[in-house]
């Protein structure tokens, strides 16, 4: 089963949202995730998404049939979030409702975070490189 890939206009779409939310261009790329599209489901369906990365967090909103749409962000393996609805049949709810979820949640764990930790780095405040790759939904 092969899911067609997100279109000119929804790219646009999540584009002016982001635009909008954050006054920049930010950059999204196209991605491929695997998800079970139903709750029977045995093997996972590669599905088009598109990723990106802001304050701290990265977004992911895959695409999963014509008007079907699954979001989550998450800052870390142990900290990965969804908006508790599996499926969105608009593209531009999904994407606010994700980034709104989102800005509440960033302000309570920015208060939640001991001294001299942020919500970029890693303790001792330096990069250490490690790169953790998008997680699967």
């Amino acid at each position: 089963m092969s899911l067609p890939d997100f279109t000119d206009n929804e790219y646009q779409l999540v584009n002016q949202i982001l635009l909008e939310r954050y006054n920049r261009i930010v950059p999204l790329q196209a991605v491929e995730v695997e998800l079970l599209l139903k709750p029977e489901d045995k093997m996972p369906t590669p599905c088009p998404a598109l990723y990106w990365s802001e304050l701290g967090a990265e977004f992911v909103v895959a695409k999963m049939g014509d008007q079907r749409f699954r979001c989550q962000f998450f800052y870390s393996p142990s900290e990965i979030f969804g908006t508790g609805r599996d499926v969105y049949d608009n593209l531009g709810d999904c994407v606010t409702t994700l980034l709104k979820l989102q800005a509440d949640h960033h302000g309570t764990r920015a208060a939640a975070l001991p001294e001299g930790l942020t919500k970029e780095s890693p303790a001792g405040g330096e990069d250490d490189g490690n790169y953790l790759p998008p997680i699967v939904i």
